[in-house]
């Protein structure tokens, strides 16, 4: 092997910036699962009250399983139709959500109920 270069090797990578940013970040698949299964939110969303020019379609024509607006409403029967929208609705509807405490337990701050010797809780405690 040869030398390495040290010097003039780092490079801007913009799809790992942009994949990092939060400004165009989803929502996460329990919020999508509660979008879905409230009635309330459900009906805001797919009907909304009130016009929004920043967003596509003037925010009329959403899919809450992708939790994106389309410019149309053709637009939006073309994505439902699509194996994208399939895929996610299908993940969304049929997994359980994240729990609060199924996350603890995955970062390991679960209930320790193992027993321990005699010897080292009396070592512990002087």
């Amino acid at each position: 092997m040869g030398r390495i270069r040290h010097k003039r090797t780092h490079h801007a990578r913009r799809d790992i910036s942009r994949g990092a940013r939060t400004r165009a970040r989803k929502l996460d698949q329990d919020q999508v699962h509660t979008n879905l299964t409230n009635p309330a939110l459900r009906s805001e969303l797919e009907a909304p009250s009130t016009l929004d020019p920043t967003k596509a379609g003037l925010g009329q024509f959403y899919c809450i399983a992708c939790d994106r607006h389309m410019p149309s409403a053709s637009h939006l029967e073309t994505h439902q139709r699509s194996k994208l929208h399939k895929r996610i609705f299908k993940k969304v509807t049929e997994e359980a959500p994240f729990t609060p405490a199924e996350a603890d337990r995955a970062a390991g701050l679960g209930v320790d109920n193992r027993q321990r010797n005699a010897d080292s809780t009396t070592a512990m405690s002087t």
